[in-house]
């Protein structure tokens, strides 16, 4: 039945009242300033939520992006919101803006290039200066949705965004393709313990995406492979996919048993100590790298003095510290082995610290 022209054209316009934007363009160097300055008082003027604050790519990804730069190639758009204080919350684009702020502070070493083949194994003060006012100078084009925007909107231009392609995530490409009794622990039990929805709520960009799952399946793959994890040159993805594929195949009823009293008991000490659950604050989401910390340094402090209990915490103190507040952040790299191990232990220590 075709549509009543009045009232299509009525709901288009009441539809378009929430979608206020405008279009601005920034330089490279204007981008790494917006992002690092005050970045570790989470305070930085141009900032990734909590729900995005994983990085992702490898050094290669981010080195063809730099490589993308230098050759004019044309850059993505980034999408970002404006909320009430002037802070510009990157909706899409985080992966890029942290790779452009790393490379502009020496943070990364290009690498796997077959294009520009002679900048492999260079930082961006090894390049001359007048290619360095170069890609300083570059213009990146962002789209900015005014603070009037809803966080409906918000979410729903990021899903829109990242499910155009109908791309899986990675954990729906692991149900896929590690089948076998672990997946069915995690999907089958774990994530249907009404603990883990109470005390890890998703932001709605990744809600019925299987984070839950992938949350879990961190908890089990960092606890078995604590204090080294694995993660040199490859990434946490590929950890987690080769971890979960022999779980897999070796995954056996004692192994089963043990992996449930592990997991209930860590929940059940982050709900009875942590008035937020594994919310750094009442926010948006839960953030994949404080999780882990919370989690896994929870676990080992339980491993260590069983007897642990009558402790409430605050995490808004540990994000307040200067040694803890980095690792959390999500800066640049979230995920080698040293920052993994120093904010698992900085959470299992401040809890330890406060046994009775």
């Amino acid at each position: 039945m075709p549509c009543e022209k009045s009232g299509l054209e009525a709901q288009i316009q009441e539809e378009k009242k929430t979608v206020d934007f405008d279009t601005r363009e920034f330089t490279i160097e204007i981008i790494a300033q917006k992002y690092l300055k005050d970045i570790d008082s989470d305070e930085n003027e141009l900032f990734v939520p909590d729900y995005q604050r994983e990085f992702v790519w490898d050094d290669v990804r981010q080195s063809r992006l730099i490589e993308s730069v230098t050759l004019g190639l044309p850059i993505p758009i980034i999408f970002v919101a404006e909320n009430s204080s002037g802070r510009l919350e990157i909706v899409d684009g985080s992966q890029r803006i942290r790779t452009l702020a790393a490379f502009v502070s020496n943070e990364l070493k290009l690498c796997g290039l077959e294009k520009l083949m002679e900048m492999n194994g260079v930082q961006f003060d090894d390049l001359p200066m007048s290619r360095r006012r170069k890609v300083n100078n570059t213009p990146i084009r962002m789209i900015v949705l005014s603070e009037s925007a809803t966080e409906q909107v918000k979410n729903d231009l990021f899903e829109r965004i990242n499910r155009g392609s109908d791309l899986l995530r990675a954990m729906e490409k692991r149900k896929g393709i590690y089948r076998g009794p672990f997946n069915d622990f995690i999907y089958g039990e774990c994530a249907k313990n009404p603990l883990m929805k109470k005390l890890a709520p998703l932001a709605k960009a990744v809600d019925n995406r299987q984070e839950h799952e992938e949350l879990i399946l961190r908890f089990f793959a960092l606890v078995d492979t604590y204090p080294r994890f694995l993660t040199h040159g490859r990434g946490i993805g590929s950890m987690l996919d080769e971890y979960m594929e022999n779980m897999n195949r070796d995954f056996s009823v004692q192994e089963r048993n043990k992996k449930e009293v592990q997991f209930k008991r860590m929940l059940e000490f982050v709900e009875s100590s942590f008035p937020n659950g594994f919310l750094k604050r009442n926010g948006q989401g839960v953030s994949r790298v404080f999780f882990e910390a919370l989690a896994v340094g929870v676990h080992f402090a339980l491993e260590e003095y069983p007897q642990l209990s009558g402790i409430r915490v605050n995490p808004g103190k540990w994000m307040a510290d200067s040694n803890f507040r980095p690792l959390v952040a999500g800066k640049f790299k979230t995920h080698t082995p040293d920052k993994i191990r120093a904010r698992v232990d900085f959470v299992k220590n401040q809890l330890l610290a406060n046994r009775s």
